[in-house]
C-alpha cells in the first residue's frame, strides 16, 4: 500500500500532515522525509492519522524520531484524529504518556 502525505500550513496553529494509508517499512521513509524538517524548527506540527489504517514499529519510529526533534527545539507534535486500532497501539507501547495526542480531527487538508 502507499501513503499519501499532505501539508497545510496555519500561521496562527502551525502546520498539520494528513497522512492517508498504511505506515510501514516501505512507506516510513517519504512521512520522515516530509516531517523532520518541519519538526526542527520549533514549530507546533499537528500529524492528522484520521486516514492511517495501519502503523508498523518503524511509523513508531519516525514518530519519535519527531518528537525527540520537536523536543530539542521547544516546539510541539501533536497527533490528532486516530481510530481504536492506533490509540490502542500507543497505549501498549505507552507512547500515548509521552506524544501529546488530541482527539478531533483537523481540518481535512483540501484547499
Amino acid at each position: 500500500m502507499n501513503v499519501l502525505i499532505k501539508e497545510k500550513e496555519d500561521a496562527q496553529k502551525g502546520v498539520t500532515i494528513f497522512v492517508e494509508g498504511e505506515v510501514d517499512v516501505y512507506t516510513a521513509p517519504q512521512l520522515r522525509e516530509k516531517l523532520l524538517p518541519l519538526c526542527q524548527n520549533g514549530n507546533t506540527v499537528y500529524v492528522d492519522l484520521s486516514k492511517v489504517d495501519y502503523i508498523d514499529s518503524t511509523g513508531l519510529g519516525v514518530l519519535i524520531g519527531a518528537y525527540k526533534a520537536q523536543r530539542a527545539t521547544a516546539g510541539r507534535l501533536i497527533l490528532t484524529g486516530m481510530n481504536a486500532r492506533l490509540s490502542r497501539i500507543f497505549r501498549i507501547t505507552g507512547l500515548h504518556e509521552i506524544i501529546e495526542i488530541e482527539d478531533r480531527k483537523q481540518e481535512d487538508g483540501k484547499e
